[in-house]
């Protein structure tokens, strides 16, 4: 697969890596996540399951992981495959959620939110013990502006003096106001030194709002990762809402012109970003991943930029239908 580095941080990463939402956990967001993982949602039937996924995406060239000390139990099942395996890639956490949902898809609430000094010194603790020293990165957990974490001189300063001990310190965005917050985040220094690495945030064929932003920060030595660039599902044939039909008409055109799936195609157009190091695949099932890397083997062309320029939405309308899709 091909290699890229991430931004000027020396780690050496895969075009594609794989995230681990939908893998750590019972519950998810993405379309049809409920019968991916089947009946087999006890914890140790998922461990069995995501290391498979972990084996094959290894296999198939992926260098790069992405995990969270929200995402259930991701990080203990990624540690044990590393254990298990010896393989040495990138891995890349996320602290600022906890994981409130008891294994239940039906809770009321999964996560919680917490940017404070206490919550970072006990996640940085717990993901150093699942993963070692193949964490090389260490983000922010879904930074906003009205969280108040970029203007918190104790959990900044303490987040330089990880990245001093040798870890790359990124932050994950999201909401309409991602290129403000990345702005604002950018500006963050600490003795001098810009205190983030790299960024994470959403941009995809529906919500490409933050490009510009992305573009800028790339120019400036910062690492881009891209999430969600299948927009949960919604950028994939398993997206049947009528509403929906006119731009799936255009996507599927234009896949099967370059003989991929729906999901390939979009992904393609993530990787065509000149700004973007890594895309991440969220594949919960083994055929989903090797459709996602199909997508190494798209020429992207302007006929595909034009046919796709239609297709953005007004990212509050985004956002909105974003926070509308159940867990299953």
């Amino acid at each position: 697969m091909q290699r890229a580095q991430l931004g000027e941080t020396g780690i050496p990463v895969s075009r594609i890596g794989l995230g681990l939402a939908a893998l750590g956990r019972p519950g998810y967001i993405n379309l049809g996540h409920g019968s991916d993982l089947g009946a087999g949602r006890d914890p140790e039937a998922m461990r069995r399951h995501c290391h498979r996924m972990l084996d094959l995406a290894w296999e198939l060239g992926v260098g790069y992981f992405d995990a969270a000390r929200s995402y259930g139990l991701a990080e203990a099942f990624l540690g044990d495959w590393l254990r298990r395996t010896g393989h040495a890639p990138a891995v890349g956490s996320k602290w600022g959620y906890t994981y409130t949902a008891d294994w239940r898809v039906d809770a009321e609430r999964h996560e919680v939110k917490d940017h404070s000094l206490r919550v970072l010194e006990r996640q940085w603790q717990e993901s150093g013990e699942q993963l070692g020293p193949s964490l090389r990165l260490y983000q922010i957990h879904s930074a906003t502006l009205d969280s108040g974490v970029l203007e918190d001189p104790a959990v900044l300063g303490r987040l330089a003096a990880i990245k001093t001990g040798g870890t790359a310190i990124g932050l994950s965005l999201s909401g309409p106001r991602q290129s403000e917050t990345l702005k604002r985040a950018l500006a963050v220094q600490i003795d001098g030194v810009r205190l983030f690495d790299s960024v994470q945030a959403t941009w995809n064929l529906l919500e490409p709002s933050c490009g510009p932003a992305l573009d800028a920060a790339a120019g400036a030595g910062v690492g881009v990762l891209i999430k969600e660039a299948l927009a949960n599902g919604r950028l994939t044939a398993r997206n049947q809402d009528p509403a929906f039909a006119a731009k799936r008409a255009v996507l599927a055109a234009e896949a099967e012109r370059f003989g991929v799936g729906l999901d390939a195609f979009a992904l393609a157009a993530v990787l065509a970003q000149p700004w973007a190091d890594v895309v991440l695949s969220g594949a919960a099932g083994e055929a989903q991943l090797r459709s996602n890397l199909a997508a190494l083997d798209v020429t992207w062309d302007a006929q595909a930029a034009d046919a796709c320029a239609a297709l953005a939405e007004p990212p509050e309308f985004y956002w909105q239908t974003r926070a509308a899709l159940p867990w299953n």
